[in-house]
């Protein structure tokens, strides 16, 4: 990749992998676009507003930046697809069709995300296999199965070098949550920090998948990065880090804050897709074709949050300061 084109990079995944990229390639290398007027996010020259379902538009900028590498970020996620699904299947697989439709034309390599939530109760849940049914029960999750299967069309038909990710949970601390089933591992720092307290919208007992956003962004960067001939399943790699509860979390918490307090108050929509995604995805075949291995686990995110926002709430308060 040289030259390398993201959309959605105002999304929590965004943000992060086009500052990560514009360090290891360059910022000239780098365009990060949006729906959103660049105005309203962005931190560095090389951005400008794209709507992914206008192919003319996504079609000149593609080619007018001379782009070798599309990472298509740009979806609506787990809980906000189930208020919206019609919206969420609009955007998920028309946006995505039309990014290959373009890498097609131009012989860009691709980047796709796609979930745990393409997974669903028929999955065997502990851990849920590289190649086994994936039956979701939710428009997000049948959006990413579609999105597998699409990429693989384009990749088998027309020869994109599509590839992808099965992300669990992602925590970080850079931008707030988008609007996904794990967004409680995220709301619940920024509540220990300011008020001491959260309620949880799921179960204490809720065991999930989950990932900090260092070694997410870390796993696209090395999976674009290898060589193609090595990989058999392009779309896509299950990938994974550590598997805790709420209650765990809230316990990991207390060793910063202590006296954090928490209590329940399960949703039912984010409670239901939640129970039906596995509690573990296996990674075995990342780690074998192009070397995956996490860093980070539940101790080590816990401190590197607290880090983070520590550091963002002193950032605030000098810039407060100084007006």
């Amino acid at each position: 990749m040289k030259r390398i084109l993201i959309t959605g990079a105002a999304g929590q995944l965004g943000t992060e992998l086009a500052s990560t990229l514009q360090a290891r390639y360059g910022p000239a290398a780098i365009l990060a676009t949006d729906i959103r007027d660049p105005a309203e996010w962005a931190t560095r020259s090389q951005a400008a507003r794209l709507d992914c379902l206008d192919l003319d538009a996504l079609r000149d900028t593609v080619a007018g930046f001379r782009a070798d590498a599309v990472l298509h970020l740009a979806a609506v996620l787990s809980a906000t697809a189930e208020a919206n699904p019609l919206a969420a299947w609009k955007l998920n697989m028309n946006g995505l069709v039309n990014v290959l439709q373009v890498a097609a034309e131009a012989g860009c390599r691709v980047f796709v995300p796609s979930s745990i939530a393409a997974f669903g109760p028929g999955t065997p849940r502990d851990p849920a296999p590289q190649s086994t049914v994936q039956r979701p029960t939710t428009m997000y999750g049948v959006t990413k199965v579609a999105g597998e299967l699409l990429c693989d069309y384009y990749h088998d038909r027309l020869g994109v070098d599509a590839r992808g990710l099965r992300f669990p949970g992602l925590i970080s601390y850079a931008t707030p949550p988008g609007g996904g089933t794990t967004d409680y591992a995220v709301e619940i720092f920024r509540a220990a920090l300011c008020e001491g307290h959260y309620t949880c919208f799921l179960r204490a007992d809720t065991r999930m998948d989950m990932m900090y956003m260092p070694d997410a962004i870390r796993a696209v960067v090395e999976l674009m990065e290898a060589p193609p001939d090595g990989l058999t399943y392009r779309n896509a790699f299950n990938i994974t880090a550590m598997q805790f509860t709420p209650a765990e979390l809230a316990e990991a918490i207390r060793a910063h804050v202590p006296g954090f307090e928490i209590d329940y108050d399960p949703d039912p929509l984010r409670q239901s897709i939640a129970d039906s995604w596995p509690a573990r995805l296996d990674d075995s075949e990342a780690r074998e074709q192009w070397g995956w291995r996490h860093h980070y686990e539940l101790p080590d995110m816990v401190a590197d949050m607290f880090r983070g926002l520590n550091a963002q709430t002193a950032r605030a308060g000098a810039g407060s300061a100084g007006r």
